[in-house]
């Protein structure tokens, strides 16, 4: 089968769009301070951030504007497909290039040693390893379909 034989992409788009705004609420509740899911912040850091020697989660603000990102970066796989329009045609294409240039460079990041050394803290490096990092890779993969579906 090729791309021609899957003219909607919509169903991969709500895929990644439901992933991204399920990522962008919890990163939306940090910013509101909860400690969801593990209920206490030096936990909740050691977790998800897992950088050496984190004791509190990253900055409030910073926590917001990373929600704010992927959400766009969600709604970026409805402007691939059409549904979401307005955008000249190079900057859909170069948006959903570097959709997948950012995580597949997230998720190729989790495996290197050099990313290890700074984020050594568990539970966050198995988790990083396990499913972090094959989630960015995964959403990549997603970006690169619908880019190359948009160019065909």
């Amino acid at each position: 089968l090729g791309f021609e034989d899957f003219p909607d992409m919509t169903l991969i788009a709500s895929l990644l769009f439901v992933s991204l705004l399920a990522v962008a609420l919890v990163h939306l509740a940090w910013a509101l301070g909860s400690a969801y899911p593990v209920g206490e912040e030096k936990l909740l850091a050691r977790t998800v951030a897992g950088f050496r020697g984190i004791g509190n989660m990253p900055p409030r603000l910073v926590t917001l504007a990373v929600a704010v990102a992927v959400f766009l970066c969600g709604l970026w796989a409805f402007v691939l497909t059409g549904a979401i329009t307005g955008f000249p045609e190079w900057m859909v294409i170069w948006g959903g290039s570097k959709m997948v240039l950012l995580f597949g460079a997230r998720g190729i990041l989790g495996y290197t040693p050099w990313w290890r050394r700074l984020t050594p803290e568990q539970p966050f490096a198995t988790l990083d390893r396990k499913y972090y990092s094959p989630f960015c890779l995964a959403i990549a993969a997603g970006f690169l379909i619908l880019t190359i579906w948009r160019l065909a």
